[in-house]
């Protein structure tokens, strides 16, 4: 079925643009004339601010912040929110939201219980049960969006309220805990060379994604689609299909981040992965402005969470409220979406002065 062209939404105000961007170019160019403009606060200025954050808690609290302690908090208290960070990665690029991943998480935990607690599968098929019911849930997401035609927006907010619902039904709205020590624990907080197998996910989807994306056809019409579906479908991108596989990425890598969440708490929460949301969408965006200036990046959105994940745990530290990580957090997702609002703007003028 063809894509039917619409005029641009409130949804389309909030993404990147992708300057110059076709089906044919992997990347922005960014310092590609003078090298040293990578350099620049405009392309990595989330780094700056970071290391100003590490420096600002070292003076502010040396006891308390400058220990190897530090670095492991962030680590495996960030972990999740870098994965379910990297889930909105994809469908995003693609010019697509998705409001049901905090739901996804949430059902991928719960499938992973209960598969353990009724079956006698080893505890990487159930995890792998799991996954899959995630892929299930971005392929109703695609079909709201692709086929039904709804905006991204309202049709995963519509998906992510059932799949919440059906994460409640399967737990019986209940933690369940049945052999999620041991073996299954280990899938999150084991350690590999001292470094916390959590984080080692996150770094591989990481940098697997950024290479798909950039160096990849596949990536190229993944962001021809999300700059401008109608023109990537002329040059015979199949947009249909690239929105479809978008989603099912995202959904699939949100059941992996609630598995990863079940057995790092050795249980699985009906409500475990609502509390992601926002984290999420605060990196994703952010991220977006770093690196791959106007577009959603692995690279910027694990950078970023690590920014926000640093901000957060030093407020805490400090003694601050215990509603301040949050509102940091809050803080990010408006500048961050206020500076992709922004960056539109300009262009849009431009454009039409020249007409």
């Amino acid at each position: 079925m063809s894509d039917i062209a619409s005029p641009p939404s409130e949804q389309d105000e909030l993404m990147p643009t992708v300057p110059g961007a076709d089906a044919s170019v992997p990347d922005s160019g960014v310092g590609r004339k003078n090298p040293l403009r990578f350099l620049g606060f405009g392309t990595i200025g989330a780094v700056y601010v970071w290391i100003a954050m590490v420096v600002l808690f070292a003076i502010w609290i040396p006891d308390l912040w400058l220990s190897s302690a530090t670095v492991t908090s962030i680590i495996n208290e960030y972990s999740v929110t870098a994965l379910a960070t990297l889930s909105l990665v994809v469908v995003l690029a693609a010019r697509q939201f998705d409001l049901s991943i905090g739901s996804t998480m949430s059902l991928g935990g719960v499938v992973a219980g209960y598969m353990l607690a009724n079956t006698s599968l080893p505890p990487a098929l159930c995890a792998l049960v799991a996954v899959l019911s995630g892929l299930v849930v971005g392929l109703a997401n695609a079909i709201a969006v692709v086929w039904l035609r709804l905006e991204s927006l309202i049709a995963t907010l519509g998906t992510g309220a059932i799949v919440a619902a059906m994460a409640v039904a399967i737990s019986g709205d209940r933690f369940l805990t049945e052999r999620m020590t041991g073996d299954f624990s280990l899938i999150a907080v084991g350690e590999i060379a001292g470094i916390n197998v959590a984080f080692l996910y996150v770094i591989g989807i990481m940098v697997v994604m950024g290479l798909v994306l950039e160096h990849t056809p596949a990536g190229r019409h993944l962001y021809a689609t999300g700059y401008n579906s109608d023109a990537a479908r002329l040059m015979g991108v199949r947009v249909n299909r690239v929105k479809v596989i978008a989603f099912m990425v995202t959904g699939a890598i949100a059941a992996f981040a609630g598995v990863i969440l079940a057995a790092r708490l050795q249980a699985a929460a009906p409500d475990a992965g609502a509390h992601y949301l926002i984290p999420a969408f605060s990196a994703v965006f952010l991220g977006a402005t770093q690196f791959r200036h106007g577009r959603f990046n692995s690279w910027g959105a694990v950078l970023a969470v690590l920014v926000i994940g640093t901000g957060s745990l030093g407020l805490s530290l400090a003694g601050g409220p215990s509603w301040a990580p949050e509102v940091f957090t809050g803080l990010i997702l408006i500048i961050a979406v206020a500076i992709t609002v922004a960056e539109r703007k300009p262009k849009k003028n431009s454009r039409e002065s020249n007409q």
